[in-house]
């Protein structure tokens, strides 16, 4: 597992070596084992056989040394194989232990030769690299047996005897203590990475739902002031010549409707950017704005009825920014595919878990009205007219209806939950 990097300050000074951690005294050791482990293993291979030896030398068997028969070359064999065998001992640790162990047998069973070192590093090894516990708990209680019966514990106990089977089991379960703890940080590490992809896509997800969001916005505001202002420049254009004062009211309206574009535009993008703790961000619009609302575009169509149902001063404020919405898409909507001429009704009821929104026109259209707006590409509207007000109502669990009307014209329908939704 990767150390944490240190953190200091630019003005603290690094050879300070009452600042730095104290790393323990064997880590200079650890560093170089991890790097090189087939290094290490073959230096421990050398060293068992070297030991192994040694010990030979210092007993009964030390003529085994001088290889005078071929029982003497035979042990001989017995310590190179089973020390050597000592390289796959990160790779197949039961296998090793299982020939450290029949080579140990076969010397003490008739071969002038006793014990082999290697089998002190073949039983950490068992415990450290075995994953199949079963294969680890065998390949030891194997060993513990063959070193309780050779040291005639089942017979005669002694104090030497016990140690060295209490030493067997202490080197494993020291290897097995080890791997366990190596598993528990490895899951540790896992998981830490598994929930820092997870931050970082749930990051990706927050960015990519608030662009559509603001897209969504930008659409609705952009769409009805500019709708307003094209048609009341129109007009202004068309009476200027016979009716200069109406013409210069009409264009006071557009500049009107440009400045409020503006700064709710100018609001909507100032999340995009920093802002000072003392920047006062104005309000998001709720129902409270929709009488203005019906005011300003009826400076543009002939008529339009507003009427409300039911209290709403309890709405929730997601479901009034998308009920304002959804009315203020409609009516441009009225405004670029009906035209001036159009009579629209408004109607708002709420009652104590749903909000009804319904915007009907006449249907006096000057143009072929679509049924869902696309985007550039093509593809079906995601955040723009129909397909955003859609959109809008089905992320707060409710829906939308937008088409012809049974008795003549076009209807906008929508249904909000307000029982449920969180302000």
């Amino acid at each position: 597992m990767k150390s944490s990097s240190l953190n200091t300050p630019a003005s603290t000074p690094l050879n300070a070596s009452s600042e730095l951690p104290k790393l323990p005294v064997w880590q200079p050791f650890r560093r170089p084992v991890e790097r090189w482990p087939h290094l290490t293993d073959l230096l421990i291979v050398l060293l068992m056989f070297l030991l192994t030896l040694l010990m030979w030398s210092r007993d009964d068997a030390r003529e085994v040394l001088a290889m005078q028969s071929l029982w003497d070359v035979i042990a001989f064999q017995c310590a190179f194989v089973g020390s050597f065998a000592l390289l796959w001992r990160r790779t197949h640790p039961w296998q090793v232990q299982a020939i450290i162990l029949g080579a140990t047998i076969l010397l003490e069973l008739g071969l002038p030769a006793d014990g082999i070192v290697a089998m002190a590093v073949s039983l950490y090894s068992l415990g450290r690299y075995e994953a199949n516990t079963r294969a680890s708990f065998i390949g030891v209680i194997a060993t513990l047996v063959f070193v309780a019966i050779d040291q005639g514990i089942p017979v005669q106990p002694t104090a030497a005897g016990t140690v060295t089977v209490m030493l067997v089991w202490a080197l494993w379960y020291i290897g097995r203590r080890l791997r366990f703890r190596g598993e528990y940080l490895r899951l540790l590490e896992e998981r830490a990475k598994y929930l820092e992809r997870e931050r970082s896509a749930e990051s990706e997800r927050a960015v990519a739902a608030e662009r559509t969001r603001i897209a969504r916005e930008m659409h609705d505001i952009v769409a009805h002031q500019v709708s307003l202002m094209t048609v009341q420049a129109g007009a202004a254009r068309a009476i200027s010549l016979n009716n200069p004062e109406a013409a210069s009211e009409a264009m006071a309206s557009v500049e009107a409707a440009g400045r409020q574009a503006m700064t709710e535009m100018r609001h909507l993008l100032g999340v995009l950017r920093p802002t000072s703790s003392d920047t006062a961000l104005t309000p998001q619009p709720a129902l409270n704005d929709l009488p203005a609302l019906i005011e300003k575009v009826r400076q543009v169509l002939t008529e339009v009825d507003y009427e409300t149902h039911g209290t709403l001063e309890n709405v929730p404020t997601s479901v009034a920014l998308t009920a304002y919405r959804i009315v203020q898409e409609s009516l441009t909507n009225v405004i670029k595919h009906v035209g001036v001429a159009a009579r629209v009704q408004v109607c708002l009821s709420a009652d104590h878990d749903t909000l009804a929104i319904r915007v009907h026109d006449d249907g006096n259209t000057t143009g072929e009205r679509p049924m869902v707006e696309t985007t550039i590409d093509g593809q079906p509207g995601g955040g723009h007219g129909i397909g955003g007000m859609r959109e809008r109502a089905e992320l707060l669990g409710g829906h939308l209806y937008a088409g012809a009307a049974d008795g003549g014209g076009f209807e906008v329908y929508a249904q909000l939950p307000t029982g449920m939704v969180k302000t």
